[in-house]
Order: C-alpha cells, then structure tokens, then sequence
C-alpha cells in the first residue's frame, strides 16, 4: 500500500523508489525489469523522484541512479507539509532500516570513504542535516554531477549557504548560470583562482573533503567531524572566503548589461579569453572588442583594474 501519496510521490513513483534502495544504485532499464514496465515510464519516475530528492543521477554518459537515505531525504517533503504527514514520517523509518542494512556507518573524528556513489550521498546527506550553514570549496571533477537540487531545497528553508568556486568550475557548461541562480535564491557566491582541494562543510561540526581530485581511479574522501582537523579546514575557508572576489546580484544602479555582467564575472574569476568566450557564445575577437569598450567605460587601464572598480562599484 502506497505511504508517500500525502507527500506528492506518486505510488508509482514509490515503487520505483523501493525498487532502488533495494538496489542501491541501479538504471531505468535494471528497475524496468524489477517492476515489469517500459523503461521510458521507470525513467520518468526517476526524474520525478530526483526533483524531490529522494535520488541521484550518478556521472556518466549511461543513465544511472543512486538511492538517499530515506530518513535525510523524506524529511525536507514532511517539513513542507502539515500533521496529515504523520503517516510519511513513519514510512521515512521503514525505508531507513531497509537502506540501513546496505551501508556502514563510524563514529571516529576521521572517517575514510571509498567510491564516488558513497561521496555523492554523504555530499547530499550533508546537506539535508544542516540547519543553519553550508559552507564550501567548489572545483571540478565532480562525483556525481555539477547541480545541486538539494542546495535549493535547503535555501527555502532557512539553511543558508557560502560557496568559493575556483574559475575552473565557471568554465563547466551551465555551471555559471545554476550559480546566477543559486545566489539569486540567497547563495553568497565568490570566486577564487588556484583553489586545490575540493571541501563542504555543515554547521561547522562535519566536513566532507576528497583526498584526491583524480575521481578516474577509486575515489576516496574522509568525513571529519569535530577535532582540530575540522577548526583547521574552516580557518582555511574563512582564509578563502575572505581573499575571494564576489559572485553577486548587481546593484541598483548597475549601468551593465547582463552579457557584460557575466564576461566581467569570468574576467574577474580568472579564465582564460576562449573559455569565456565558449560560454558566452562569442567568437574571441568580439570578446575582446567588448573588454576594450568595458576598459574605457569604466576607466580602466587593464583587466585587474576593471574588476577593482567593478567590485567597489557593486556591479559583481
């Protein structure tokens, strides 16, 4: 019988979703089979389900799922609704005692993870457990992929989020615009060459943080709850945070338009002319004809100098 109907999931919906805990990870084809109907229908329910957050698209070119933990992830759909969701809190709990039996826990200061699956739920447990701060370090590879539904969920209820993104992330196709969005929804967002570690780090009471950025060999990361580690890597963000130039809303009286916005944002993040130019979808050459107009509406004598003004002026 379907428990999750008073939460917006469908009972079709629900079945795929029991079908992939029992799993774990799985593909549309693989829970076709399991439920016995069209692939397609199975895939549509996946991208439902992924919507509320209760999976996620693993990297890759194949189309594959992995299951969250039921308790973190049906919490955020029960906060959004009244007392008739008593019933889906206790269908929380059964289906955490079957995503129980598949994974391992540890209670030491510093635990050591394996597998990019294990390091993308552990990103999305992180955040469906915070309650008031997210704070982060964001570069490429990613685990499993470059958006993060569950950040925009976590905004709308009060969980509020500081992120220094490296230039590199910028140069990722969409990834600059999921930004612009994020920050619009009240992400404070600054960016900041030369980033060398991947961090994230919840209530300032557990961090996530890959031990390596070659994601194309086993991956391994560690989950550091309170010790001196953890006081180290916030100092070290607060340290980034504070040198990083901000990603922001313009300000009221921002003369710019939305493409020299952006291109001085890039500028300022530190890519290189035919990357900002990939993302903008111009040739190099107008890119530049356009920095040089910008140079001389703002008065300035080079790209470090209009980047200055811009930021003092609150255009980004």
């Amino acid at each position: 019988m379907p428990q999750l109907t008073a939460a917006g999931i469908e009972a079709f919906d629900e079945s795929v979703y029991r079908a992939i805990l029992v799993r774990h990870t799985a593909a549309p084809a693989e829970l076709a089979d399991d439920l016995s109907c069209s692939t397609e229908r199975v895939a549509r329910a996946l991208d439902r389900l992924r919507e509320n957050g209760l999976v996620g698209r693993l990297a890759g070119t194949r189309r594959r799922y992995a299951a969250i933990e039921p308790g973190a992830a049906l919490e955020s759909l029960v906060r959004s609704r009244t007392a008739d969701l008593d019933g889906v809190r206790a269908a929380a709990g059964e289906l955490s005692r079957l995503f129980a039996a598949a994974r391992q826990g540890g209670s030491e200061q510093v635990e050591v993870i394996t597998g990019g699956e294990a390091l993308g739920r552990w990103f999305v447990q992180l955040q469906q457990e915070a309650r008031d701060e997210v704070i982060t370090l964001d570069r490429p590879p990613y685990a499993l992929t470059t958006s993060n539904p569950v950040e925009a969920t976590a905004l709308t209820r009060g969980v509020h989020y500081r992120a220094v993104y490296a230039p590199e992330a910028l140069e990722w196709p969409g990834v600059l615009g999921d930004i612009r969005e994020l920050v619009a929804h009240g992400e404070q967002a600054r960016v900041l060459p030369g980033l060398r570690i991947k961090l994230a780090i919840s209530d300032r009471r557990l961090a996530l943080m890959p031990l390596t950025l070659d994601f194309t060999t086993e991956v391994r990361a560690a989950v550091i709850r309170p010790s001196a580690l953890l006081d180290g890597l916030i100092d070290y963000w607060e340290l980034c945070w504070r040198t990083a130039t901000p990603l922001g809303a313009p300000a009221e009286d921002d003369p710019l338009g939305e493409e020299d916005r952006q291109m001085l944002t890039l500028l300022v993040g530190g890519l290189k002319d035919e990357a900002i130019a990939r993302q903008l979808g111009w040739s190099v050459r107008t890119m530049r004809r356009r920095i040089s107009r910008l140079h001389e509406e703002l008065g300035a004598a080079n790209r470090f100098q209009a980047g200055v003004i811009a930021a003092r002026r609150g255009w980004i």
